[in-house]
């Protein structure tokens, strides 16, 4: 047996606490073990520790193991009764049988009550179980770029609305109240929750450089256009979140002014990480260290978000947020950067006003320490982009690597963390959907991954009638509301829909982890969700399907032949 393949902790991801009542447990072993047995009871039933108690417990076997990059992954749920447990794994592999513990291995034989030691989980204290919003796993995002959606039919702005390339630098005056004007055709998509890029007072089109955190841009409306926003997307069942931009500032945020101004004499010194002064502007941004900033942009200078009048400042603007808008959620940018402590007692502040209020990390990584519940309740899920990007982009992967990948994503948190993940392909900070495809058949492929996955989707505006766009700033296109009527186009948009309406209304689609099956072709895709199967042929040849099931959706299926690019969601 390979002894260096096989890992557990008694922590989040191995060992944690779904609910109050149950526990999941998790270990992983290299592709040998054959049988995997677990050991488990109350800590206590054989005694208070350290006397001569020996402890036993009761068995179980753990079966239908995950892989997982040349590694199983085994999965147990119980429910311990006196909410605290204590376990070992019994492992069978090649004939041998070796305990598994705390203090790593031994035989049956040796077992004296004290080998192997336990692992423990000392007690399932609901206030350290993390519970997300239960509503976010129901919803569907749509992502805005606010400049760039919708100029309202009273905007004085006369620049040419165009298709193609843009810049950062351009404005072309979407708002707020165009937005509201094209809410009753979101709600028709299905849509149940908006998601805007910044919509506050800055220098840029794109808005990461606030220059006022208080005032809506004049370009974009005003603050009871936001209000205004807010509750018109109620009326519809559209939950509003906010994008907050905390780590860093604009070049004009007046406490930054003012240290520019003063040096260390300014009240706001401490604000920020100014380490010479004065600070001459050289090459390169600030790769010189003369101040820290956000990726060295010389105009986006990073908050102090260690410092307590910072903490307050922004304590009290999410509070203004959460109480005199109903803003639902907000997403925190470069949400990796801003200090646990800061992230703490925000979330301490908002849920104080409202307990259900999302609070969203961008953080491109694995995020776990940001996930225990007290701090965001999710992230953006960029590891479930970049495995379906894989799969679709390099015609040598097969079904069962991305299986594998998927695997890894939907397994890195808590289940009920994962179930609230922001799913994405594609965003303000990606290449586009379609023009990465390079079909429409591989596009749709991935849209259907997209919601029928766990998690809780989002499409990025245009997604819906393939608005195509490069890397920043040319994702950052205007959106074809003169072209939304052709015949593509609204075949494009009817497809999504139905999408999007298969994941309203299935609670298989919402509930629980996919189950991968060995389809025929090496890149045919296939997984159930409960009585739900996905099938997709991304191979190059006809895939015939067992007949005598209820089709939900389709693209190139004929009779029982799923031809190369097609999609099938059946039960």
């Amino acid at each position: 047996m390979n002894f260096a393949a096989v890992f557990h902790r008694a922590q989040a991801p191995w060992s944690y606490a779904l609910n109050a009542d149950e526990l999941v447990l998790r270990l992983q072993t290299g592709p040998e073990v054959e049988r995997v047995f677990l050991h488990w009871g109350d800590p206590f039933e054989a005694g208070i520790l350290g006397g001569a108690e020996r402890w036993h417990g009761q068995c179980r076997e753990l079966t239908d193991p995950q892989p997982l990059d040349h590694a199983l992954w085994w999965t147990a749920v119980i429910r311990p009764p006196y909410k605290r447990c204590r376990y070992h794994f019994e492992l069978h592999s090649g004939g041998q049988v070796w305990l598994y513990g705390e203090d790593g291995f031994c035989t049956p034989d040796r077992q004296d009550g004290t080998h192997p030691a336990g692992f423990y989980q000392p007690w399932m204290n609901p206030a350290d179980i993390p519970a997300p919003p239960a509503w976010v796993r129901d919803t569907v995002w749509y992502q805005i770029f606010p400049d760039r959606f919708c100029r309202s039919k009273g905007s004085a702005n006369q620049t040419p609305w165009r298709e193609g390339p843009v810049t950062n630098r351009e404005r072309f005056g979407g708002d707020l109240p165009g937005i509201c004007e094209k809410l009753d055709y979101l709600a028709s998509l299905g849509v149940s929750g908006l998601y805007l890029n910044p919509i506050f007072a800055a220098d840029s089109a794109h808005r990461y450089d606030t220059r006022d955190y208080t005032r809506v841009d004049p370009d974009l409306g005003t603050n009871a256009d936001l209000k205004q926003l807010v509750e018109q997307a109620h009326t519809r069942g559209i939950r509003v979140m906010l994008d907050a931009v905390f780590n860093h500032c604009g070049p004009h945020f007046a406490p930054w002014r003012d240290v520019m101004e003063k040096g260390p004499d300014s009240p706001y010194w401490d604000w920020f990480m100014v380490n010479r002064w004065p600070p001459e502007a050289a090459p390169g941004g600030t790769r010189d260290g003369r101040y820290f900033s956000f990726a060295f942009a010389a105009d986006m200078p990073k908050l102090n978000t260690n410092n307590p009048a910072v903490i307050d400042c922004f304590g009290t603007l999410c509070e203004s947020w959460v109480r005199d808008y109903g803003v639902d959620g907000i997403r925190f940018d470069v949400g990796n950067e801003i200090s646990h402590r800061m992230l703490k007692e925000l979330r301490r502040r908002v849920r104080a006003i409202r307990p259900d209020v999302y609070l969203l990390g961008e953080i491109w990584h694995d995020a776990s320490p940001w996930l225990e519940g007290d701090e965001y309740d999710a992230v953006m899920n960029y590891p479930l982009q970049q495995a379906v990007k894989d799969f679709f982009a390099d015609s040598a992967r097969t079904a069962g690597e991305l299986a594998e990948q998927l695997y890894r994503c939907l397994h890195l948190y808590r289940c009920q963390t994962t179930e609230v993940l922001f799913n994405l392909m594609d965003s303000h900070d990606t290449d586009r959907l379609f023009t990465r495809s390079g079909s429409e058949d591989a596009f749709f492929q991935q849209l259907a991954l997209l919601f029928t996955l766990p998690g809780s989707p989002c499409i990025y505006y245009g997604t819906e009638v393939a608005l195509p766009g490069g890397h920043d700033p040319d994702c950052r296109r205007c959106m074809p509301w003169d072209k939304m009527n052709t015949t593509e186009n609204q075949q494009r948009i009817d497809q999504l829909r139905r999408l999007i309406a298969l994941r309203r209304t299935l609670p298989e689609l919402r509930d629980g982890m996919p189950v991968f099956r060995q389809a025929p072709g090496a890149r045919q895709v296939w997984y159930c969700r409960g009585r739900v199967e996905v099938l997709l042929n991304a191979g190059n040849t006809p895939w015939e399907l067992c007949p005598e099931k209820e089709i939900l959706f389709e693209r190139g299926l004929t009779g029982n032949r799923l031809a190369p690019g097609g999609i099938c969601i059946r039960r």
